[in-house]
């Protein structure tokens, strides 16, 4: 199931005369692998720097100049243009031409197109940090950004000119995330809150040793983008985990099961839907050591107790509050698959929970696919095939999507 907001968009990827254009030019070959349409318009101060050709090749379609302007179909290219794009995006935008922008100057076939268009306008300033911080240009952003533009960077760090500050135009994965999110407003979660947890939680033994598992996050990081991908406000509430935080979500991080409890029942209230993909630990040391256990001490005896079970919390607070309106679990078992997930299911009182078997070493942690069975309280199973962590993301959407839908 195809649920990109970029898919077949037509996006006008607006270059000007920087040497942030290197990264242009990869950003053009993302938008175009996401499944977009890129027509790209260049600057003549553009050109300087990188040549048509490059965004023709990366993107399958023509690139334009500002001659094209004059040519034979001059008199209606920029309305063409204009009138076709879903979002105008300009990476990089220098000061001059965010001074064009936001004083209405329209003297090239990029600046004249963004005022022939009525989409959503996305820039990324990238200039030396003198220059962004000189008060023309903060005004010129003021200006357009009253106007509904929406400005996004920039980043700091070594600029072209040896000077570190602030100028630097966003990665092209960032700038992504920014598309995708502007481009996914209005969609079919739009004014719903979801609450996604992720990855795993840690339990100190000492200052330095936790009872943890093998939990990479993907899965929930997935979820949590696919639910910005619907036009949803997401709250991602995530374990330690070495993955991006995706562009629009709201992220908190937890430390242990305890950290966890508390973090998701500041979330719920008034959420539409919480989806609990996060492995939380079952056991914790009751008495953690205040230092860390020297071996020559011999081995130590650890005694736990159970952790906080999250679920039945929020089950709890959903008989009290009727928040959050649809109840998500993850079941992730060795053995007896089925059985497992049907019993947390009744126990925790979920709308639908997915279970996976974690002994299929494609299904399991740390691994890109999944491989699950969705299970609902009337008895109905759904197993889906192998399929990546983001696809999986997308089938669970959809269905929670529609349980939302059925308690309209």
């Amino acid at each position: 199931m195809i649920n990109s907001p970029i898919q077949d968009k037509h996006i006008v990827l607006g270059i000007t005369g920087s040497i942030a254009c290197y990264k242009a030019a990869d950003l053009a070959s993302k938008l175009a692998q996401a499944g977009a349409l890129v027509d790209c318009v260049l600057t003549d101060a553009a050109i300087k720097f990188i040549t048509p050709i490059t965004f023709q090749s990366l993107t399958g379609r023509r690139a334009f100049i500002n001659a094209d302007l004059w040519g034979s179909d001059g008199h209606v290219l920029h309305i063409e243009l204009g009138k076709r794009a879903d979002l105008i995006l300009i990476a990089p935008a220098t000061a001059n031409t965010l001074a064009k922008l936001a004083n209405g100057i329209a003297d090239n076939l990029l600046t004249i197109t963004a005022l022939a268009a009525d989409c959503p306008v996305l820039i990324a300033p990238a200039m030396d940090g003198g220059m962004f911080s000189h008060p023309a240009t903060q005004e010129n952003l003021d200006r357009l950004r009253r106007r509904g533009v929406l400005v996004i960077g920039p980043g700091e760090g070594h600029l072209a000119s040896g000077m570190v500050g602030k100028g630097r135009m966003l990665e092209p994965l960032d700038i992504l995330g920014h598309v995708r999110l502007t481009l996914a407003q209005g969609g079919p979660l739009a004014g719903r809150k979801v609450v996604v947890t992720a990855g795993g939680t840690r339990e100190p033994i000492d200052p330095v040793r936790t009872i943890t598992n093998r939990s990479s996050g993907k899965q929930g990081y997935a979820l949590a983008q696919a639910a910005l991908d619907l036009g949803a406000q997401v709250a991602l509430l995530s374990g330690p985990v070495c993955l991006e935080t995706p562009v629009g979500a709201k992220q908190m991080d937890v430390n242990s099961a305890q950290e966890m409890l508390e973090a998701v029942l500041e979330e719920i209230p008034k959420a539409d839907i919480l989806i609990m993909a996060a492995a939380v630990s079952d056991f914790r040391p009751t008495s953690p050591a205040a230092e860390k256990i020297k071996k020559d001490t011999g081995v130590p005896r650890i005694q736990l107790e159970a952790a906080p079970d999250i679920l039945v919390e929020v089950a709890q607070y959903k008989e009290r509050n009727g928040w959050p309106q649809v109840s998500v679990g993850f079941a992730a078992e060795s053995q007896d698959l089925l059985e497992n997930a049907r019993a947390k299911l009744e126990n925790k009182k979920l709308d639908m929970i997915v279970a996976n078997d974690i002994s299929d070493n494609q299904a399991g942690f740390s691994v890109d696919t999944n491989r699950v069975t969705i299970i609902y309280p009337d008895g109905h199973t759904e197993p889906l095939p192998l399929m990546s962590k983001v696809e999986v993301a997308n089938e669970i959407l959809e269905r929670v999507r529609q349980l939302i839908l059925v308690d309209k």
